[in-house]
């Protein structure tokens, strides 16, 4: 399962992208993808677990800057801020705070001076996206760690979403934008972690409203269509179907067992199952992202097949949704915190 994942890891982290399956070292490593490797090697069984732990850790402490924020393109041990965003920053603070109370002491410690070092600039991110990645890394905190009252910072970041809500939402449109674009399913989702912590019902209205508003547009036809990226889906107009990412659906997949956690509601998990599916071949062209040979993800649905190249971000977004998924359905376990992608 893990055979493609190990492969693109080498000792400075993941490498961000491939030709079909052999790692694209000149394409560099990047914040977005350690971050969420390390999640995904937290949650894994196997001998080498601690070592890409510490390996991914690592990478986020030297790619961390002075006020906190991340360097997020490292090529060639030269850093570049042409793809810095708001985004790594949430990524960081996400990763970092199931850093903070994994098994390993040296990475808690180091995950904790991250946090510290980072917060006070994740409080002030304002993109819909960022917003919900540092929301769910307060959450994971919360009910993690001991001795920290950080419920405030996130009643005001569920609060921030909540206003993106109310200054887009329609009649027909229960959205946080105007437009519906990558990982869509991180801000319900995001809402619902919140919930969980604060039993706040007005955070709660919006997460079903949103998520309900999201999969009814996404399973329309029986399995889930994924917005693509080739125009996004632009209120009032229609979903392009191409290309499909694979962390849309694990994006789908999350949020619908952190609902499912949150409510109990069977309807969730079944909803999770079927994005699950997506990586299978039960997608827009009948064919499968998840490749058994290789162990790898290829990185998107395309208009004639499959994207051949199998890069960081596509394998990541499969096993955290698979390691997720299978815990709940497998072990029974019920994690108040979902992650992200």
């Amino acid at each position: 399962m893990y055979g493609h994942f190990k492969r693109m890891t080498d000792s400075t982290g993941i490498i961000q992208f491939s030709d079909k399956s052999d790692p694209v070292i000149e394409s560099g490593y990047t914040v977005d993808d350690n971050a969420r490797a390390l999640i995904v090697a937290i949650g894994m069984e196997e001998m080498e677990r601690e070592r890409l732990i510490k390996t991914y850790t690592k990478f986020l402490q030297e790619a961390q800057n002075p006020d906190g924020t991340w360097q997020n393109l490292k090529v060639f041990d030269k850093y570049y801020t042409v793809i810095n965003s708001e985004d790594s920053i949430g990524r960081g603070v996400l990763a970092a705070s199931f850093a903070a109370s994994c098994s390993i002491t040296e990475t808690q410690k180091a995950a904790k001076q991250m946090l510290k070092r980072v917060m006070p600039k994740a409080l002030q991110v304002n993109s819909p996206r960022a917003i919900a990645y540092v929301l769910l890394g307060i959450v994971k905190m919360i009910v993690s760690l001991e001795n920290i009252n950080i419920i405030p910072q996130g009643k005001y970041l569920a609060y921030k979403l909540l206003k993106h809500y109310e200054l887009n939402r329609g009649t027909n449109w229960h959205w946080f934008e105007d437009r519906l674009t990558y990982c869509n399913a991180v801000l319900p989702h995001a809402l619902f972690s919140y919930y969980a912590v604060c039993q706040d019902e007005k955070v709660l209205t919006v997460a079903k409203n949103t998520l309900s508003f999201l999969t009814d547009s996404l399973f329309q036809k029986g399995y889930l269509n994924i917005v693509g990226n080739q125009g996004w889906w632009i209120k009032k107009s229609h979903i392009p179907p191409y290309d499909q990412q694979p962390v849309d659906a694990a994006s789908v997949v999350l949020a619908c067992l952190q609902a499912y956690v949150v409510t109990g509601e069977k309807g969730y998990i079944e909803m999770s199952q079927m994005a699950y599916d997506w990586y299978w071949g039960k997608n827009i062209n009948k064919l499968p992202l998840y490749n058994e040979k290789t162990q790898g993800c290829h990185d998107a649905l395309v208009p004639d097949g499959v994207n051949l190249n199998q890069g960081a971000e596509a394998v990541i977004s499969f096993l955290m949704a698979h390691q997720v998924l299978h815990d709940i359905k497998t072990k029974g376990q019920r994690e108040l915190l979902i992650p992200a992608v």
